[in-house]
């Protein structure tokens, strides 16, 4: 082994151990008693659904290579897929007993605010009484159960659903099994004399389960549920089919649902009889077995949430929070001078995505428009933008989108758009060939007296109007030429199936990107060595690329200040001696999901600032198209850094990586910092103010106006009220101030 081989597990972290410690940063946010409580339960819910989504996409994939590359290790950890596997089974079973202690916290928190998940051992007569009569009379005639014998062979069970195993014996001595699906009914029964108060259909089911096998005696039974492999693979799929791209993904879709278990889970007791007869027919091996107390579909939470937020509960939920209009634009004027007078950078959830939703309505309706450009990858159910982009194409605009059909849970999704996209008249890309389309770049072309102009946007997130309000993201809007140049570099190699290898100003995956982080974090390693201040911040979701991982090891030895934050996965070791230990990294995991990605090199006063759709993950750095975009604009540039200088003094939310791979809450005698709280608050104030300069300079130009005119009395009575505002504007500027001088003295 060679001493690089040698010094590997010293300061890598496996890719797959590193995303379990970020969902048990999600699990702890349930048990945090300053949030509300179905706050708390939402963050139980997301658990398991991340977990979920684990093992149908790594856990699924590391099966296959198991089978197929046994001998294969991870470059960075040097774990084959069979160590992974017994190193993340271990490490679930400890996060699965975490879950059920935080929803037993959970349950009685809840009760004490007379919410009760009714015990079925625990019933009163009353409760018992109408849960049968309910059973007897509304769920029983839905069942379809069905027994497994040689007349009656196993039945498919579908990825993610909930069943019922029973054990039967016959009068004979036989023993069966017998398989019950839940019925399409409500998950959540809650009782109509006390409507607080509810138990889940498989609770119920599993209870009155003697009563649908008449005749047979019950002998164990179970509540228990598989989840599938869902790592279809799209390039091999393509190779063996000779039909159009969508169809392909049509079918790949369908076929997810019927790949090989590679997880079953069991709620409460369970015999092993049953847990053996199963694991035979689904062919699992007993590591892939999990127990659990909880529920084993969390996902009942979201609708419990709902039903309460109706309800008006409000002390059970965050307090409202509403996306401002971003200060930088004038809210009732058009948007295509603004931007051609200066770069706007909108940031979500704390801005609107309101103003980006009007620009794709002026693009669509402005005669000086000739053609629109855009990408996009994961959409909303019900999608204005997409709903414009249609218009621009029915009032005879040449509108080009790439709809990537890769993304992944949300095919059938963009399956959908693409197909009404089509029927408008849009021209749709699926996708370039091997790389994945996940940048966020849309690129409208306009021809104005003979001159052709360019409006680019370059985002961080999705085009998704429900995401952005929860998720934290930048979206750049600039007219600057050099940026739409390089956009349309980008979108014509997508259009001939040849990804743009040269670039002026934007960084571009998969070819000009990941060089040119390279090159800039040698730039600072080289500053570092002549003894001048060298800085590197990057906020991302994930670092796993191994080329950048080793170059930010070597800019730390060579003295180079390296601060991240990095929400989910890192697969670097920080704080090791003379290797990492200029490196610092936090998480935060936060009431909205942080998403935006931002690069900067080299400290303020000769910093390059980027936001990007990229990760530091080799997949977005090699696979896929991703856009990097630098920010010129002084005031965008200080603002960025500001977000940065705020994330960093978060001591609410914020946890730092340790050299033991753990995470320890940010703590410190400074005043609380929520840094996603006060972004909001930040945001808040900004749209106050720019509201009152608007107010002011309408009641300016209202003075200059009867300056100039003789003013009749009927004038005078309807300004009279407009004399006095001035002074409470005084007094209200003073407060604003006060409060954003406080604001940013925190974030210094």
């Amino acid at each position: 082994m060679s001493t690089e081989q040698a010094n590997r597990p010293q300061l890598y972290q496996n890719r797959e151990l590193s995303w379990l410690k970020f969902n048990q940063r999600v699990l702890e946010q349930s048990v945090e008693g300053s949030l509300p409580l179905l706050e708390r339960m939402k963050f139980l819910s997301i658990f398991c659904s991340n977990l979920d989504e684990f093992f149908m996409i790594r856990v699924g994939t590391l099966t296959d290579a198991a089978l197929l590359k046994p001998d294969s290790v991870d470059n960075k950890s040097l774990m084959s897929p069979a160590e992974q596997l017994e190193a993340i089974f271990k490490d679930t079973h400890r996060l699965v007993a975490q879950k059920d202690e935080a929803y037993r916290r959970l349950l009685f928190d809840l009760a004490q605010r007379g919410i009760v998940h009714l015990n079925p051992q625990q019933l009163t007569k009353e409760q018992a009484a109408y849960l049968e009569g309910y059973f007897n009379n509304e769920v029983r005639p839905m069942l379809s159960p069905q027994i497994i014998d040689k007349h009656h062979p196993f039945p498919f069970l579908q990825n993610k659903e909930t069943y019922i195993c029973a054990q039967l014996k016959t009068k004979g001595e036989f023993v069966k099994l017998a398989i019950i699906p839940l019925p399409c009914l409500e998950r959540l029964v809650f009782l109509p004399f006390d409507k607080n108060k509810f138990i889940l259909m498989e609770e119920l089911l599993h209870q009155y389960c003697q009563k649908v096998f008449e005749g047979y005696i019950v002998e164990a039974k179970t509540i228990f549920r598989i989840t599938r492999n869902a790592d279809i693979n799209v390039d091999e799929a393509l190779y063996d089919h000779d039909m159009d791209y969508r169809s392909v993904m049509e079918e790949l879709v369908k076929s997810r649902r019927k790949l090989m278990p590679v997880r079953i889970e069991f709620q409460g007791q369970v015999s092993q009889a049953i847990v053996d007869q199963l694991c035979k027919r689904l062919e699992l091996s007993s590591e892939r077995v999990f127990r659990s107390e909880t529920p084993l579909d969390m996902s009942y939470g979201f609708a419990l949430y709902s039903r309460f937020e109706r309800l008006g509960m409000t002390d059970l939920f965050y307090p409202p929070l509403t996306p401002q209009e971003p200060f930088s634009i004038q809210p009732h004027q058009p948007i295509f001078p603004q931007v051609e007078d200066h770069d706007i950078l909108l940031s979500y959830p704390f801005e609107s995505i309101r103003p980006f939703i009007r620009l794709l309505r002026e693009a669509a309706t402005d005669e000086s428009v000739v053609s629109i450009k855009m990408t996009l990858y994961r959409v909303a159910r019900e999608s204005q933008i997409v709903s414009e982009l249609i218009r621009a194409a029915e009032n005879g605009k040449e509108v080009y989108v790439v709809v990537e059909l890769r993304a992944r849970f949300d095919e059938e999704n963009n399956i959908i758009w693409s197909k009404r996209l089509e029927e408008a008249g849009v021209n749709v890309i699926y996708g370039l060939g091997e790389y994945k389309v996940h940048s966020k770049l849309l690129v409208i072309t306009r021809k104005v007296e003979n001159k052709i102009s360019f409006i680019t946007q370059i985002g961080t997130g999705n085009y998704n109007e429900s995401t952005a309000k929860l998720y934290t993201d930048l979206c750049l809007i600039t007219a600057d030429r050099r940026i739409g140049e390089d956009g349309l570099r980008i979108f014509n190699g997508i259009l001939t199936n040849n990804p743009a290898e040269h670039t002026e100003h934007l960084l571009a995956a998969p070819f000009t990107m990941k060089p040119a982080l390279l090159r800039m974090i040698d730039e600072e390693i080289e500053y570092a060595k002549k003894g001048e201040e060298a800085e590197i911040t990057v906020k991302i979701n994930s670092l796993t690329d191994k080329d950048l991982i080793d170059r930010l090891i070597a800019a730390s030895k060579a003295g180079v200040k390296i601060r991240m934050v990095i929400r989910g996965i890192c697969c670097l070791r920080v704080g090791i001696p003379e290797e990492t230990d200029n490196i610092q990294v936090i998480s935060i995991v936060g009431r909205f999901l942080e998403h935006s990605r931002i690069y900067v090199f080299g400290p303020k006063e000769r910093s390059k600032v980027y936001i990007s759709s990229a990760d530091f993950m080799t997949r977005n750095t090699e696979r896929r198209v991703e856009v990097a975009a630098p920010i010129y604009d002084p005031a965008i540039k200080e603002r960025i850094y500001k977000l940065l200088n705020l994330e960093f003094s978060d001591n609410v939310k914020a946890k730092r990586l340790q050299p033991d791979d753990t995470y320890v809450l940010v703590t410190n005698e400074k005043p609380p910092i929520d840094s996603q709280i006060d972004m909001y608050k930040l945001a808040y104030i900004r749209a106050e103010q720019a509201q009152r300069n608007r107010e002011e300079s309408r009641r300016t130009a209202v003075a200059q106006i009867s300056r100039q005119a003789p003013v009749k009395k009927h004038q005078e009575r309807e300004e009279k009220p407009l004399e006095k505002t001035p002074v409470k504007i005084e007094q209200k500027e003073k407060g604003f101030f006060g409060k954003l001088k406080a604001l940013l003295r925190k974030i210094e």
